[in-house]
């Protein structure tokens, strides 16, 4: 059983500011990358007491090279570092299933702890086919490309609830911390989050086939708004058509396209 884990940082447990997820980077070396490493442990024992006899995670947090060598469960391979040929390297058809892990509420969820929608900075925000998403909807309309199930999303509460929204309630939640506003909430001590994280991996393996792969219909049409001037003003022309100082349209052809936007 092949089972693809994609990973963010700011849904791991103990986690509730930005500068442990890279803006400090004491914290982030210090406190931010053991915590991702020691979420990521427990949840490969889970998967493998699930069943699963091959575990691929994928470093997808900012610029993708954060995982501890020396912490890595040798009981899953790891996909790192940078200069990736496409979205979701390291997938393919072959999967049985898919993990998001450590992810958050998309921008502009008040009760999401450290909620974004690929850059906090520049406040962006995401609408496809005319809903507004964000990065739980992204990568599963990536995994989905390649027919593979998403089973499991852990994060805070507001993004476990965004995942059931668009991923269905068949799929497993584990919700490590309850966000109050963007950088601060309950957490939940890392040990009792990791008891909870491998029971949730062990039960996901049991829910494939009621699983279905997220798809959207193509061409999908696509719009984006940059909320922050001074990030709107830098950006480049890409794939996406200008519409106003802070707004570009684009339409795409496949789930592999949407990241170039």
């Amino acid at each position: 059983m092949k089972v693809f884990v994609a990973t963010d940082m700011e849904g791991i447990s103990g986690i509730s500011t930005f500068a442990q997820c890279g803006r400090d980077p004491d914290l982030y070396q210090k406190e931010g990358r053991p915590l991702l490493m020691a979420d990521l442990h427990a949840l490969v024992e889970g998967l493998l007491e699930g069943g699963a006899t091959d575990i691929v995670i994928s470093d997808g947090h900012a610029s993708g090279c954060n995982f501890m060598p020396q912490l890595m469960h040798p009981g899953a391979r790891y996909f790192t570092g940078t200069e990736r040929p496409r979205p979701a390297s390291g997938l393919d058809e072959t999967f049985d299933c898919a993990v998001l892990f450590g992810y958050h509420a998309m921008n502009g969820t008040e009760t999401g702890m450290l909620h974004h929608t690929q850059s906090s900075l520049a406040e962006s925000k995401y609408w496809y086919g005319g809903i507004e998403s964000g990065e739980i909807v992204q990568s599963a309309l990536v995994i989905g490309h390649f027919g593979v199930p998403v089973v499991m999303v852990t994060g805070d509460v507001a993004c476990c609830e965004e995942a059931r929204h668009f991923l269905g309630d068949e799929i497993v939640t584990v919700a490590v911390k309850e966000g109050w506003s963007r950088q601060c909430g309950v957490l939940i001590a890392p040990e009792k989050a990791h008891e909870m994280l491998r029971e949730g991996a062990t039960e996901c393996l049991q829910r494939i086939d009621a699983c279905k792969p997220f798809k959207m219909d193509f061409p999908l049409a696509g719009k984006m708004v940059i909320q922050t001037p001074e990030y709107a003003e830098k950006r480049g022309e890409k794939l996406g058509k200008k519409i106003d100082d802070n707004t570009w349209e684009a339409t795409f052809d496949s789930p592999l396209d949407i990241y170039k936007f």
